[in-house]
């Protein structure tokens, strides 16, 4: 696909300038100072620091700064500190960017998420989509990038890895003796681990991982218990985690085997979530209404 830059992304130009900035700036500062810093060095003209939205009617040249740092932070070259004040990571020190390198991670950034989105499309489609995105309007004042969901980031990630790291999400709940077997000889088993409940009594568990997107047949679950019981090992417990769901049949077939637990997309973000693992939190204000009743009409 070619790479022709289109004047309704300005905002990619200012990705080397953000740097730069910061840089100047000691490797910190709020946005205003950014903002000053870069109109006053490059020496913009009023009509580019004054322009506004004509939907919104907000500053666009802000604004602008605001998205380039967001790839920025994507990129790993700015701190993803939420607290106003925008920092250079210790890559992003050693970082210069031309528009080309700019453009470059745009693109980057652009076709991750629609491949988080939309990862059955062909080449062709995602093409096709990404220059949809490039060419329409930028966004204004309070809008933001479509993120993919926790579930979609999972659903994306490939079967190794995905084992792996269902393997360091178990650490996070205790899990000890996490061992990955080899894809080729795993006979259904994706991994093994230790629970140790207390001081004196141990869980041996096996687990087998599924990056699914839609149901885990049944005989998938009926498979993996007889891998268990026929398996050299012992094995106290089963779990099989997956990024899709199961059939309310394999929900009665735990219920009726002690040693299986069945671990569903829905369960697995609560879990992620809880031990914040490869998630920020976030804190969002939602206006009580009850409270502010009373104002609404007072004279």
């Amino acid at each position: 696909m070619a790479k022709k830059k289109n004047s309704k992304a300005e905002f990619i130009k200012y990705f080397g300038p953000v740097l730069e900035a910061l840089k100047a700036l000691g490797g910190s500062a709020k946005p205003r100072e950014i903002s000053e810093w870069i109109g006053d060095h490059y020496q913009l003209p009023d009509e580019v620091l004054n322009e506004k939205y004509e939907k919104s009617g907000q500053l666009k040249f802000p604004n602008q700064i605001a998205w380039a740092r967001q790839y920025l932070v994507w990129e790993g070259l700015l701190d993803s500190s939420k607290h106003g004040i925008w920092a250079l990571t210790e890559t992003g020190w050693k970082t210069s960017l031309d528009e080309k390198q700019a453009y470059d991670i745009f693109l980057k950034w652009v076709k991750i998420f629609q491949d988080l989105r939309q990862n059955k499309e062909s080449i062709d489609q995602e093409e096709k989509n990404i220059e949809k995105v490039i060419e329409t309007t930028e966004p204004e004042e309070g809008q933001s990038v479509v993120k993919p969901t926790l579930l979609e980031v999972l659903q994306s990630i490939s079967p190794t890895g995905f084992e792996h790291l269902c393997g360091r999400l178990l650490k996070e709940y205790d899990f000890e003796n996490i061992e990955i077997t080899q894809r080729s000889n795993d006979g259904g088993i994706d991994g093994y681990a230790t629970l140790k409940l207390n001081p004196f009594v141990s869980l041996s568990v096996f687990f087998q991982c599924k990056r699914f997107q839609g149901t885990v047949p049944t005989e998938k679950v009926q498979a993996f218990i007889g891998v268990m019981e026929t398996n050299k090992r012992s094995v106290e417990k089963g779990l099989i985690i997956t990024t899709g769901n199961f059939a309310k049949a394999a929900h009665e077939i735990e219920k009726a085997n002690i040693k299986l637990e069945l671990i569903d997309g829905a369960k697995l973000v609560e879990m992620f979530e809880r031990k914040e693992l490869g998630v920020i939190p976030k804190t969002i204000y939602d206006p009580d209404m009850k409270f502010f009743e009373r104002y609404r009409e007072m004279k």
